[in-house]
């Protein structure tokens, strides 16, 4: 895929679309289109930074929002049903849905920027039944703070934001992989704990 060529060609059409089918779940390279369409813009000036950001934004939004309704509607009726068989008790999803209730929003906005966790959020969220109310602002914020650092930094800085964002990938990602341990390792040592006040936050079967 000629990301560029496609930039060329189909201009904000091309960053909303492969942002959006990202944000949505799909393996496609929604970041760097970002990086080379504001990179584009700083070079030829044909396309503006602020439609890219408005439609990389959009985007990301409406992409987040689908990933959520395919974990609502679908993710959490096969984890109810099939969930017992991968070790995924109604405690373990009582436990996922208690963290979403109260940081729900942090781990929304967070999970953004980093790679491992961008496709997978916003469906383990809809799964968790995390509120539309809480979802929706905490996806925009998201959305809005993703596409205007890497809009304004390839915009500003040119190509030269990919070399470095494919210098830094392997450390950020160990970093994302030590941060997710470490919080693995939090959750398991207040495991109990946590699993209490679940299960006093919805007491009784799960509907």
């Amino acid at each position: 895929m000629n990301i560029s060529h496609l930039i060329a060609t189909y201009g904000y059409w091309t960053v909303f679309a492969l942002v959006g089918a990202m944000s949505a779940g799909a393996p496609l390279p929604g970041e760097t289109t970002v990086v080379l369409a504001g990179a584009y813009a700083g070079r030829t000036h044909s396309l503006s930074p602020w439609i890219i950001f408005i439609a990389a934004a959009a985007g990301a939004f409406i992409g987040f929002c689908i990933s959520f309704w395919i974990g609502e509607k679908g993710g959490y009726p096969l984890a109810r049903r099939y969930g017992p068989k991968v070790r995924l008790d109604e405690r373990k999803l009582k436990v996922a849905r208690y963290m979403f209730d109260r940081h729900g929003a942090k781990i929304v906005i967070l999970g953004r920027f980093v790679s491992i966790l961008r496709t997978y959020t916003a469906f383990l969220a809809g799964t968790s039944r995390m509120q539309w109310r809480r979802f929706l602002p905490a996806n925009a914020v998201g959305a809005i703070l993703w596409t205007g650092a890497y809009t304004l930094g390839a915009y500003l800085v040119g190509d030269s934001l990919l070399r470095v964002s494919g210098t830094l990938a392997p450390y950020l990602i160990g970093a994302a992989v030590l941060a997710v341990a470490a919080l693995i390792i939090l959750a398991q040592r207040h495991a109990s704990k946590i699993a209490k006040r679940a299960e006093a936050a919805y007491p009784g079967p799960l509907e």
